[in-house]
C-alpha cells in the first residue's frame, strides 16, 4: 500500500480510505448533524450561562466510534467552525473555548479508545470528553479571560455536569451507532 493510502486510512479499519465518496459523505451528514444540534442548544434555556448539554459532541462520538480518530477531529473542527460561521462568533472567546475544549477532548476522547477500550465503553469515552472539554475551558477562561483563581470554585459543579452530560451524549451516540449497524446489516 503506497505512503498516502495509508495516511488516508481508518484507524480501525486500513482497507476504507477516509476519503472516499461514502465516507466523506457520511462525514458530511455528521458535521451537518452536529451542526444543527449545536444551533438547537443555543435555544435551549440554560439555567447557568456556561452550561450547555452537549448534544452536538453526538456527532464526534458517532464518527470516533464509526469511522476512526481522525475522522472525529475532521467532525469537530468542521463541526466547531461551521457553527461559529453560522452564530458570528468566529474567533472571538467563546470560539476559542469551543475549539480548544472540541480537540482536547476529541484527542483524550481517541487516546483512551485506541489504548483502553476494554476498560472504558462507549460511556466511559464520552464521559471522559466531556470532563476534559470542561476542564480544557476553566483552565483557558482562568488563564486568559477572568484571571482568578476563584474560577476553579465552580468545578466541582461543572465536573458534575459534564458527567451527567456525557452520560446522555454517548446513550444518544450509541442509540444511534447501533441503528447504522442494523442498516448496514440490512443493506
Amino acid at each position: 500500500m503506497e505512503k498516502n493510502k495509508i495516511f488516508l486510512t481508518l484507524s480501525h479499519n486500513k482497507e476504507t480510505p477516509l476519503f472516499s465518496n461514502s465516507t466523506f459523505t457520511r462525514l458530511s451528514l455528521l458535521v451537518g448533524l452536529g451542526l444543527i444540534l449545536f444551533v438547537v442548544e443555543t435555544f435551549i434555556p440554560r439555567p447557568l450561562p456556561w452550561l450547555k448539554p452537549g448534544l452536538a459532541h453526538v456527532a464526534t462520538l458517532v464518527a470516533l466510534y464509526g469511522y476512526g480518530s481522525r475522522a472525529a477531529l475532521i467532525v469537530v473542527v468542521a463541526r466547531i467552525m461551521l457553527g461559529a460561521i453560522v452564530l458570528g462568533t468566529l474567533f472571538n472567546p467563546a470560539f476559542i473555548l469551543s475549539f480548544s475544549g472540541g480537540i482536547t477532548a476529541t484527542l483524550f476522547m481517541a487516546f483512551f479508545k485506541q489504548y483502553f477500550s476494554k476498560v472504558f465503553s462507549i460511556f466511559g469515552i464520552s464521559i471522559i470528553g466531556a470532563v476534559i472539554h470542561t476542564l480544557t475551558q476553566l483552565f483557558l477562561v482562568a488563564l486568559l479571560i477572568v484571571q482568578k483563581i476563584e474560577i476553579f470554585y465552580l468545578m466541582p459543579v461543572m465536573i458534575l455536569s459534564s458527567i451527567f452530560t456525557g452520560f446522555v451524549v454517548a446513550f444518544v451516540s450509541y442509540l444511534i451507532i447501533s441503528k447504522i449497524e442494523i442498516i448496514s446489516l440490512n443493506s
